[in-house]
């Protein structure tokens, strides 16, 4: 059994003069009844905690660490960038070369702006949607999240097509208003509200693979079917791919699925680690922004060296390498191949979702997880049962049954065959409680 005394002690010192002791909810581990550990260093595939325990990391900084942690090409770029200045509010030959990579490696971005997380990212692409189009009206999905921006954190009215209602106190009623939830992978809802709305309408913003209530795994119809209705109405299609840009496929879930947005959101692997995001589309789209059009964004960080000296080593490395995907979906096969296995050797209820290096164990009776409706069925408690236990056996999962798991090319087969054995003392544990 791990001790966590350090962590322990590191979390009451935390929770006195940071909210809730963390900067970012889920690490609280609150929903699976847990303290935190509080992280010292990590390197390839493991990350290792301040009371010594060691762990095989399927978090990867909820995604980013695609190359695994500290990886030295990654690392020895950063020395070397830091000594030439951290920031400059000014152009720099790093934003350009970052934005030409990004271009060449996902064909339907022509142009892109930088900006310093994925909740900007999505925001800003918003805001361009909206103004391009002179529409008010947005259609995002139940179980897909853009980040805390007002105009995502909405809850659904009845039926989806009432008036929509806030999700956090502080986001306004009217904010609210302006924003249509319809279900993920059920086209009549969004046709629905295009029947009510289409005029109004200025975009669809939708995670392709969503991975913020858990790995579902997208129906191609209806993608397909989305980019459709935005044709005939003449509105946007937004794809959020700041968790699959470049995680599911070198182009993302676009080049995965064939299809063609209009603006794609990026995020997490486009800064090897450190704060980024990015917002892109055809140069006649993005052209609307300032200063060369009249639809105003701004980050005084924006594009800053560190970002994109890690995040054009962590491309370059990738696009350099041409088996790079192939192997790491080899990886992720073996993985939740064994895991489906351990499932039912075991006879415990649930189901393993798996998109590219993305994938979830949900715990559930259902046989299968294509909606967020079938998401709600899950047992969150036995979830909490199989995380303690999990990290008490040195393997290092999302502290909710709602988040996505990430493989990285540092997971090697040891790694992976012990996680597998792990998984089935886990789930055996599970089925003598």
């Amino acid at each position: 059994m791990n001790s966590y005394s350090k962590s322990i002690e590191a979390f009451s010192r935390a929770i006195e003069v940071i909210p809730g002791g963390v900067n970012s909810p889920v690490r609280s581990c609150k929903s699976v009844g847990e303290n935190p550990v509080f992280i010292a260093s990590a390197h390839g595939a493991y990350i290792n905690d301040i009371d010594g325990n060691s762990y095989i990391d399927y978090v990867g900084s909820w995604g980013p660490m695609i190359l695994g942690h500290t990886h030295p090409k990654v690392i020895e770029a950063l020395c070397n960038c830091a000594q030439q200045g951290t920031s400059f509010g000014a152009p720099t030959l790093w934003e350009t070369q970052m934005a030409e990579l990004i271009c060449s490696m996902m064909p339907h971005i022509e142009s892109v702006r930088m900006v310093n997380s994925g909740t900007e990212a999505t925001m800003s692409a918003l805001r361009l949607a909206r103004g391009y189009t002179k529409r008010d009206k947005v259609i995002k999905f139940e179980g897909c999240y853009h980040g805390h921006h007002d105009s995502f954190l909405i809850q659904a009215g009845s039926g989806a097509l009432t008036l929509s209602t806030p999700n956090s106190p502080g986001v306004t009623a009217s904010t609210a208003k302006d924003t249509i939830v319809a279900q993920f992978n059920d086209f009549e809802s969004v046709h629905n509200a295009f029947r009510l709305y289409g005029e109004d309408i200025a975009a669809i913003i939708v995670e392709p693979i969503p991975g913020n209530m858990g790995v579902v795994v997208p129906n191609r119809k209806f993608l397909q079917q989305l980019r459709e209705i935005c044709d005939i109405y003449e509105a946007l299609l937004i794809f959020d791919e700041v968790m699959t840009g470049f995680r599911v496929a070198q182009g993302g879930a676009q080049e995965l699925y064939d299809i063609v947005p209009d603006i794609t959101t990026l995020g997490k692997i486009i800064g090897g680690g450190l704060p980024v995001g990015a917002y892109g589309g055809k140069k006649h789209l993005m052209d609307n922004l300032s200063p060369q059009g009249p639809i105003y964004q701004a980050g005084t960080l924006s594009g800053n060296p560190l970002a994109m000296t890690a995040g054009y080593t962590t491309l370059s490395t990738i696009k350099n390498n041409p088996h790079f995907y192939t192997e790491l979906e080899e990886k992720s096969i073996l993985l939740v191949e064994g895991i489906r296995e351990n499932i039912k050797k075991t006879g415990v209820a649930a189901v393993c979702n798996r998109v590219g290096s993305m994938f979830t164990l949900f715990f559930t009776d259902s046989s299968e997880i294509k909606t967020y409706q079938d998401v709600c069925t899950c047992d969150t408690k036995k979830y909490a049962a199989f995380y303690s236990f999990s990290r008490d056996n040195g393997i290092y999962l999302a502290p909710s049954q709602f988040e996505a798991a990430f493989i990285s090319i540092a997971h090697s087969t040891q790694d992976i065959e012990r996680t597998i054995e792990a998984n089935y003392n886990a789930l055996m544990y599970l089925k003598n409680l």
